[in-house]
Protein backbone atom coordinates (compact mmCIF):
# COMPACT_ATOMS: atom_id res chain seq x y z
CA UNK A 1 0.00 0.00 0.00
CA UNK A 2 1.48 3.36 -1.00
CA UNK A 3 1.52 6.30 1.41
CA UNK A 4 -1.04 8.07 -0.79
CA UNK A 5 -3.34 5.04 -0.80
CA UNK A 6 -2.94 4.78 2.96
CA UNK A 7 -3.86 8.42 3.40
CA UNK A 8 -7.00 7.97 1.32
CA UNK A 9 -7.83 4.84 3.30
CA UNK A 10 -7.39 6.73 6.56
CA UNK A 11 -9.88 9.39 5.47
CA UNK A 12 -12.40 6.69 4.51
CA UNK A 13 -11.89 4.84 7.78
CA UNK A 14 -12.29 8.00 9.84
CA UNK A 15 -15.48 8.94 7.98
CA UNK A 16 -17.15 5.54 8.25
CA UNK A 17 -16.10 4.80 11.83
CA UNK A 18 -17.11 8.37 12.66
CA UNK A 19 -20.68 7.71 11.53
CA UNK A 20 -20.78 4.47 13.53
CA UNK A 21 -19.42 6.19 16.66
CA UNK A 22 -21.79 9.13 16.21
CA UNK A 23 -24.78 6.80 16.29
CA UNK A 24 -23.65 4.23 18.86
CA UNK A 25 -22.39 6.77 21.38
CA UNK A 26 -25.02 9.40 20.58
CA UNK A 27 -27.98 7.07 21.18
CA UNK A 28 -26.41 5.65 24.31
CA UNK A 29 -25.74 9.05 25.87
CA UNK A 30 -29.44 9.88 25.71
CA UNK A 31 -30.67 6.90 27.76
CA UNK A 32 -30.96 9.13 30.82
CA UNK A 33 -33.98 10.82 29.22
CA UNK A 34 -35.94 7.55 29.49
CA UNK A 35 -35.32 7.08 33.23
CA UNK A 36 -38.36 8.96 34.48
CA UNK A 37 -40.96 8.05 31.79
CA UNK A 38 -40.12 4.34 31.86
CA UNK A 39 -39.98 4.25 35.66
CA UNK A 40 -43.34 6.01 35.92
CA UNK A 41 -44.98 3.86 33.24
CA UNK A 42 -43.89 0.61 34.90
CA UNK A 43 -44.06 1.69 38.54
CA UNK A 44 -40.33 1.22 39.10
CA UNK A 45 -37.93 3.06 41.39
CA UNK A 46 -34.99 4.86 39.80
CA UNK A 47 -32.73 2.08 41.03
CA UNK A 48 -34.36 -0.42 38.63
CA UNK A 49 -33.67 1.62 35.51
CA UNK A 50 -30.26 2.64 36.87
CA UNK A 51 -29.37 -1.02 37.31
CA UNK A 52 -30.36 -1.71 33.70
CA UNK A 53 -28.04 1.05 32.48
CA UNK A 54 -25.35 -0.17 34.86
CA UNK A 55 -25.54 -3.70 33.47
CA UNK A 56 -25.41 -2.35 29.91
CA UNK A 57 -22.19 -0.57 30.75
CA UNK A 58 -20.71 -3.53 32.60
CA UNK A 59 -21.43 -5.97 29.78
CA UNK A 60 -20.23 -3.44 27.21
CA UNK A 61 -16.91 -3.67 29.01
CA UNK A 62 -17.04 -7.45 29.48
CA UNK A 63 -17.75 -8.08 25.79
CA UNK A 64 -15.16 -5.47 24.72
CA UNK A 65 -11.97 -7.57 24.81
CA UNK A 66 -13.66 -10.37 22.85
CA UNK A 67 -15.07 -7.96 20.26
CA UNK A 68 -11.61 -6.44 19.95
CA UNK A 69 -10.04 -9.88 19.62
CA UNK A 70 -12.37 -10.75 16.73
CA UNK A 71 -11.75 -7.35 15.08
CA UNK A 72 -7.97 -7.84 15.32
CA UNK A 73 -8.19 -11.36 13.90
CA UNK A 74 -10.94 -11.13 11.26
CA UNK A 75 -11.52 -7.43 10.71
CA UNK A 76 -13.70 -4.66 12.10
CA UNK A 77 -16.42 -4.94 9.45
CA UNK A 78 -17.92 -8.18 10.76
CA UNK A 79 -17.84 -6.98 14.34
CA UNK A 80 -19.67 -3.73 13.58
CA UNK A 81 -22.40 -5.54 11.59
CA UNK A 82 -23.04 -7.93 14.48
CA UNK A 83 -23.02 -5.01 16.90
CA UNK A 84 -25.54 -3.01 14.90
CA UNK A 85 -28.07 -5.86 14.92
CA UNK A 86 -27.55 -6.42 18.64
CA UNK A 87 -28.01 -2.70 19.30
CA UNK A 88 -31.32 -2.69 17.39
CA UNK A 89 -32.51 -5.74 19.33
CA UNK A 90 -31.69 -3.96 22.59
CA UNK A 91 -33.65 -0.84 21.66
CA UNK A 92 -36.69 -2.93 20.73
CA UNK A 93 -36.33 -4.90 23.96
CA UNK A 94 -36.32 -1.71 26.06
CA UNK A 95 -39.44 -0.53 24.25
CA UNK A 96 -41.51 -3.62 24.97
CA UNK A 97 -40.35 -5.52 28.08
CA UNK A 98 -42.05 -4.51 31.34
CA UNK A 99 -40.86 -7.23 33.72
CA UNK A 100 -37.98 -5.67 35.71
CA UNK A 101 -35.54 -8.61 35.73
CA UNK A 102 -36.05 -9.35 32.04
CA UNK A 103 -35.72 -5.66 31.17
CA UNK A 104 -32.45 -5.35 33.11
CA UNK A 105 -30.84 -8.55 31.79
CA UNK A 106 -32.06 -8.36 28.19
CA UNK A 107 -31.22 -4.73 27.61
CA UNK A 108 -27.90 -5.29 29.35
CA UNK A 109 -26.91 -8.12 27.04
CA UNK A 110 -28.16 -6.66 23.75
CA UNK A 111 -27.09 -3.04 24.29
CA UNK A 112 -23.87 -4.09 25.99
CA UNK A 113 -22.86 -6.33 23.09
CA UNK A 114 -23.98 -3.71 20.57
CA UNK A 115 -21.79 -1.03 22.14
CA UNK A 116 -18.83 -3.38 22.52
CA UNK A 117 -18.94 -4.02 18.76
CA UNK A 118 -19.59 -0.46 17.56
CA UNK A 119 -17.77 1.87 20.00
CA UNK A 120 -14.15 2.82 20.67
CA UNK A 121 -12.54 -0.51 21.45
CA UNK A 122 -13.81 -2.31 18.37
CA UNK A 123 -12.85 0.44 15.91
CA UNK A 124 -9.56 1.53 17.51
CA UNK A 125 -7.58 -1.19 15.76
CA UNK A 126 -8.69 -0.32 12.23
CA UNK A 127 -7.99 3.36 12.91
CA UNK A 128 -4.54 2.58 14.30
CA UNK A 129 -3.69 0.34 11.36
CA UNK A 130 -4.84 2.95 8.83
CA UNK A 131 -3.01 5.89 10.44
CA UNK A 132 0.73 6.50 10.08
CA UNK A 133 2.55 6.85 13.40
CA UNK A 134 2.80 10.63 13.19
CA UNK A 135 -0.97 10.96 12.68
CA UNK A 136 -2.17 8.24 15.03
CA UNK A 137 -2.92 10.42 18.06
CA UNK A 138 -4.67 12.93 15.78
CA UNK A 139 -6.75 10.14 14.21
CA UNK A 140 -7.86 8.88 17.62
CA UNK A 141 -8.78 12.46 18.48
CA UNK A 142 -10.94 12.72 15.36
CA UNK A 143 -12.78 9.51 16.29
CA UNK A 144 -13.35 10.85 19.79
CA UNK A 145 -14.72 14.06 18.31
CA UNK A 146 -17.12 12.03 16.16
CA UNK A 147 -18.57 10.27 19.19
CA UNK A 148 -18.96 13.63 20.92
CA UNK A 149 -20.71 15.05 17.88
CA UNK A 150 -23.13 12.15 18.25
CA UNK A 151 -23.96 13.25 21.75
CA UNK A 152 -24.42 16.84 20.62
CA UNK A 153 -26.59 15.75 17.68
CA UNK A 154 -28.66 13.05 19.35
CA UNK A 155 -29.53 14.69 22.68
CA UNK A 156 -32.15 17.06 21.26
CA UNK A 157 -33.27 14.44 18.73
CA UNK A 158 -33.98 11.86 21.41
CA UNK A 159 -35.73 14.32 23.72
CA UNK A 160 -37.88 15.54 20.82
CA UNK A 161 -38.76 11.98 19.84
CA UNK A 162 -39.88 11.19 23.38
CA UNK A 163 -41.93 14.40 23.56
CA UNK A 164 -43.55 14.03 20.14
CA UNK A 165 -44.18 10.30 19.66
CA UNK A 166 -43.73 8.88 23.17
CA UNK A 167 -40.85 7.04 24.82
CA UNK A 168 -41.78 3.64 23.35
CA UNK A 169 -42.01 4.76 19.73
CA UNK A 170 -38.82 6.77 20.21
CA UNK A 171 -36.99 3.47 20.72
CA UNK A 172 -38.52 2.13 17.49
CA UNK A 173 -37.36 5.20 15.59
CA UNK A 174 -33.81 4.90 16.88
CA UNK A 175 -33.67 1.21 15.96
CA UNK A 176 -34.59 2.20 12.41
CA UNK A 177 -31.90 4.88 12.32
CA UNK A 178 -29.26 2.36 13.42
CA UNK A 179 -30.32 -0.03 10.66
CA UNK A 180 -30.47 2.57 7.91
CA UNK A 181 -27.28 4.47 8.70
CA UNK A 182 -24.88 2.27 10.64
CA UNK A 183 -24.94 -0.98 8.69
CA UNK A 184 -24.27 0.60 5.24
CA UNK A 185 -21.07 2.16 6.64
CA UNK A 186 -19.53 -1.28 7.11
CA UNK A 187 -19.23 -1.69 3.34
CA UNK A 188 -16.29 0.75 3.48
CA UNK A 189 -14.49 -0.95 6.39
CA UNK A 190 -12.79 -3.68 4.42
CA UNK A 191 -9.12 -3.87 5.33
CA UNK A 192 -6.35 -5.41 3.25
CA UNK A 193 -5.82 -8.93 4.56
CA UNK A 194 -2.26 -8.21 5.65
CA UNK A 195 -3.38 -5.14 7.64
CA UNK A 196 -5.42 -7.23 10.05
CA UNK A 197 -2.73 -9.82 10.60
CA UNK A 198 0.33 -7.60 10.90
CA UNK A 199 1.44 -4.32 12.39
CA UNK A 200 2.69 -5.39 15.79
CA UNK A 201 4.51 -8.00 17.83
CA UNK A 202 4.09 -11.59 16.62
CA UNK A 203 2.41 -12.73 19.81
CA UNK A 204 -0.49 -14.99 20.58
CA UNK A 205 -3.53 -13.54 22.29
CA UNK A 206 -2.49 -15.12 25.57
CA UNK A 207 1.05 -13.78 25.35
CA UNK A 208 -0.17 -10.28 24.60
CA UNK A 209 -2.62 -10.41 27.49
CA UNK A 210 -0.04 -11.66 29.99
CA UNK A 211 2.46 -9.04 28.88
CA UNK A 212 -0.04 -6.21 29.30
CA UNK A 213 -1.41 -7.40 32.65
CA UNK A 214 2.13 -7.62 34.00
CA UNK A 215 2.98 -4.10 32.85
CA UNK A 216 2.74 -1.39 35.54
CA UNK A 217 1.86 1.37 33.10
CA UNK A 218 -0.97 -0.67 31.60
CA UNK A 219 -2.45 -1.27 35.04
CA UNK A 220 -2.25 2.45 35.80
CA UNK A 221 -4.22 3.13 32.61
CA UNK A 222 -6.74 0.55 33.80
CA UNK A 223 -7.08 2.35 37.15
CA UNK A 224 -7.52 5.75 35.51
CA UNK A 225 -10.11 4.47 33.08
CA UNK A 226 -12.18 3.07 35.96
CA UNK A 227 -12.51 6.60 37.27
CA UNK A 228 -13.32 7.96 33.81
CA UNK A 229 -16.22 5.54 33.47
CA UNK A 230 -17.57 6.28 36.95
CA UNK A 231 -17.57 10.02 36.35
CA UNK A 232 -18.98 10.09 32.84
CA UNK A 233 -21.86 7.69 33.25
CA UNK A 234 -22.94 9.05 36.63
CA UNK A 235 -23.14 12.56 35.20
CA UNK A 236 -24.69 11.51 31.89
CA UNK A 237 -27.38 9.29 33.42
CA UNK A 238 -28.29 11.25 36.55
CA UNK A 239 -27.79 14.91 35.64
CA UNK A 240 -31.34 15.38 34.22
CA UNK A 241 -32.91 13.92 37.38
CA UNK A 242 -30.51 15.87 39.63
CA UNK A 243 -31.48 19.16 38.01
CA UNK A 244 -35.19 18.40 38.31
CA UNK A 245 -34.76 17.52 41.99
CA UNK A 246 -33.01 20.85 42.55
CA UNK A 247 -35.86 22.83 41.02
CA UNK A 248 -34.69 23.17 37.42
CA UNK A 249 -37.64 21.29 36.00
CA UNK A 250 -37.58 22.62 32.43
CA UNK A 251 -36.50 19.60 30.30
CA UNK A 252 -34.75 21.90 27.85
CA UNK A 253 -32.07 22.79 30.40
CA UNK A 254 -30.98 19.16 30.82
CA UNK A 255 -31.15 18.61 27.06
CA UNK A 256 -29.02 21.68 26.43
CA UNK A 257 -26.55 20.66 29.14
CA UNK A 258 -25.98 17.20 27.68
CA UNK A 259 -25.79 18.65 24.18
CA UNK A 260 -23.18 21.16 25.36
CA UNK A 261 -21.16 18.31 26.85
CA UNK A 262 -21.13 16.67 23.44
CA UNK A 263 -20.42 19.92 21.59
CA UNK A 264 -17.47 20.96 23.73
CA UNK A 265 -16.00 17.48 23.77
CA UNK A 266 -15.72 17.65 19.99
CA UNK A 267 -13.12 20.32 20.63
CA UNK A 268 -11.75 18.58 23.70
CA UNK A 269 -11.17 15.23 21.99
CA UNK A 270 -9.65 16.85 18.92
CA UNK A 271 -7.40 19.05 21.05
CA UNK A 272 -6.27 16.07 23.14
CA UNK A 273 -5.45 14.15 19.96
CA UNK A 274 -3.44 17.06 18.60
CA UNK A 275 -1.54 17.64 21.83
CA UNK A 276 -0.95 13.91 22.29
CA UNK A 277 1.30 13.93 19.26
CA UNK A 278 3.47 16.69 20.76
CA UNK A 279 3.44 16.27 24.54
CA UNK A 280 3.68 13.34 26.98
CA UNK A 281 0.26 11.74 27.00
CA UNK A 282 0.49 10.76 30.67
CA UNK A 283 0.74 14.41 31.74
CA UNK A 284 -2.22 15.33 29.57
CA UNK A 285 -4.28 12.51 31.08
CA UNK A 286 -3.40 13.59 34.62
CA UNK A 287 -4.32 17.18 33.81
CA UNK A 288 -7.71 16.09 32.48
CA UNK A 289 -8.57 14.14 35.63
CA UNK A 290 -7.41 16.92 37.96
CA UNK A 291 -9.38 19.47 35.92
CA UNK A 292 -12.55 17.37 36.16
CA UNK A 293 -12.34 17.46 39.96
CA UNK A 294 -11.93 21.23 39.90
CA UNK A 295 -14.92 21.66 37.58
CA UNK A 296 -17.13 19.36 39.68
CA UNK A 297 -16.10 21.14 42.87
CA UNK A 298 -16.93 24.56 41.45
CA UNK A 299 -20.29 23.30 40.15
CA UNK A 300 -21.24 22.01 43.59
CA UNK A 301 -20.11 25.18 45.39
CA UNK A 302 -21.67 27.70 43.02
CA UNK A 303 -25.34 28.71 43.30
CA UNK A 304 -27.30 26.43 40.97
CA UNK A 305 -28.88 28.18 38.02
CA UNK A 306 -29.50 27.61 34.35
CA UNK A 307 -26.24 29.36 33.47
CA UNK A 308 -24.16 27.54 36.08
CA UNK A 309 -25.43 24.28 34.56
CA UNK A 310 -24.43 25.41 31.08
CA UNK A 311 -20.98 26.52 32.25
CA UNK A 312 -20.47 23.20 34.02
CA UNK A 313 -21.59 21.28 30.92
CA UNK A 314 -19.21 23.21 28.66
CA UNK A 315 -16.25 22.74 31.00
CA UNK A 316 -16.82 19.07 31.78
CA UNK A 317 -17.64 18.48 28.12
CA UNK A 318 -14.22 19.73 27.02
CA UNK A 319 -12.73 17.06 29.30
CA UNK A 320 -15.37 14.38 28.67
CA UNK A 321 -13.84 11.89 26.22
CA UNK A 322 -10.50 13.64 25.83
CA UNK A 323 -8.99 10.67 27.68
CA UNK A 324 -9.76 8.28 24.81
CA UNK A 325 -7.23 9.38 22.14
CA UNK A 326 -4.52 9.67 24.79
CA UNK A 327 -5.21 6.26 26.32
CA UNK A 328 -5.43 4.52 22.95
CA UNK A 329 -2.31 6.36 21.83
CA UNK A 330 -0.34 5.05 24.81
CA UNK A 331 -1.57 1.48 24.19
CA UNK A 332 -0.54 1.63 20.51
CA UNK A 333 2.80 3.23 21.30
CA UNK A 334 3.76 0.84 24.08
CA UNK A 335 2.38 -2.49 22.83
CA UNK A 336 2.04 -2.08 19.05
CA UNK A 337 -0.98 -2.62 16.81
CA UNK A 338 -1.41 -6.37 16.39
CA UNK A 339 -3.61 -6.79 19.46
CA UNK A 340 -4.58 -3.18 19.94
CA UNK A 341 -8.38 -3.58 19.75
CA UNK A 342 -8.23 -6.37 22.33
CA UNK A 343 -5.99 -4.41 24.72
CA UNK A 344 -8.11 -1.29 24.28
CA UNK A 345 -11.08 -3.49 25.15
CA UNK A 346 -9.37 -4.72 28.32
CA UNK A 347 -8.70 -1.16 29.47
CA UNK A 348 -12.25 -0.23 28.54
CA UNK A 349 -13.57 -3.08 30.67
CA UNK A 350 -12.21 -1.19 33.67
CA UNK A 351 -13.95 1.94 32.36
CA UNK A 352 -17.22 0.07 32.25
CA UNK A 353 -16.84 -1.43 35.71
CA UNK A 354 -16.54 2.17 36.85
CA UNK A 355 -19.59 3.04 34.73
CA UNK A 356 -21.58 0.23 36.31
CA UNK A 357 -20.75 1.37 39.82
CA UNK A 358 -21.27 5.06 39.01
CA UNK A 359 -24.71 4.75 37.45
CA UNK A 360 -25.97 2.13 39.92
CA UNK A 361 -24.53 3.87 42.99
CA UNK A 362 -26.16 7.13 41.92
CA UNK A 363 -29.61 5.51 41.89
CA UNK A 364 -28.99 3.40 45.00
CA UNK A 365 -27.74 6.25 47.19
CA UNK A 366 -30.47 8.56 45.94
CA UNK A 367 -33.12 6.05 46.99
CA UNK A 368 -31.39 5.59 50.37
CA UNK A 369 -30.40 9.18 51.16
CA UNK A 370 -32.75 11.28 49.03
CA UNK A 371 -29.93 13.17 47.28
CA UNK A 372 -26.90 12.78 45.04
CA UNK A 373 -24.52 14.72 47.31
CA UNK A 374 -22.44 11.75 48.46
CA UNK A 375 -21.95 10.44 44.92
CA UNK A 376 -20.86 13.89 43.72
CA UNK A 377 -18.24 13.88 46.47
CA UNK A 378 -17.01 10.42 45.49
CA UNK A 379 -16.81 11.54 41.86
CA UNK A 380 -14.64 14.51 42.80
CA UNK A 381 -12.28 12.44 44.95
CA UNK A 382 -11.83 9.78 42.29
CA UNK A 383 -10.70 12.44 39.82
CA UNK A 384 -7.83 13.39 42.13
CA UNK A 385 -6.87 9.72 42.49
CA UNK A 386 -6.84 9.18 38.70
CA UNK A 387 -4.76 12.31 38.15
CA UNK A 388 -2.09 10.96 40.50
CA UNK A 389 -2.26 7.43 39.06
CA UNK A 390 -1.48 8.54 35.49
CA UNK A 391 1.63 10.57 36.31
CA UNK A 392 4.14 7.67 36.51
CA UNK A 393 3.04 5.92 33.27
CA UNK A 394 5.95 4.95 31.00
CA UNK A 395 5.06 5.65 27.35
CA UNK A 396 8.18 4.11 25.78
CA UNK A 397 7.64 1.12 23.44
CA UNK A 398 8.36 -2.18 25.13
CA UNK A 399 11.80 -3.60 24.42
CA UNK A 400 11.22 -7.25 23.56
CA UNK A 401 14.17 -9.60 23.48
CA UNK A 402 12.98 -12.02 20.76
CA UNK A 403 13.42 -10.83 17.16
CA UNK A 404 9.83 -11.70 16.35
CA UNK A 405 8.56 -9.67 19.27
CA UNK A 406 9.78 -6.23 18.34
CA UNK A 407 7.30 -3.48 19.18
CA UNK A 408 5.71 -1.54 16.35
Amino acid sequence: MTSNDRHLNLKTILLTTGVVLTLSMGVRHGFGFWMQPISQANGWTRETYSLALALQNLLWGAFGPFAGMVADRWGTQRVVIAGAFSYMAGLLWMANVTQPALFIVGSGVFIGLGLACTAFGAVSGIIGRAAPVEKRSWAFGVSGAASSFGQFLMMPVEQQLISSIGWQHAFYALAGVVFLLMIPMTAFMREPKHAVATGGAQQSVGEAMREAMGNRSFMLLVAGYFVCGFQLVFVGAHLPAYLKDKGIATPGVAVMALALIGLFNIFGSFTAGQLGGRMPKRYLLSSIYFARSVVIGLFLLAPLSQWSVYLFAAAIGFLWLATVPLTNGIIAGVFGLKHMSMLAGVVFLSHQVGSFIGVWLGGYLFDKLGSYDVVWGITLGLGIFAGLANLPIDERPLARSEPGLKAA
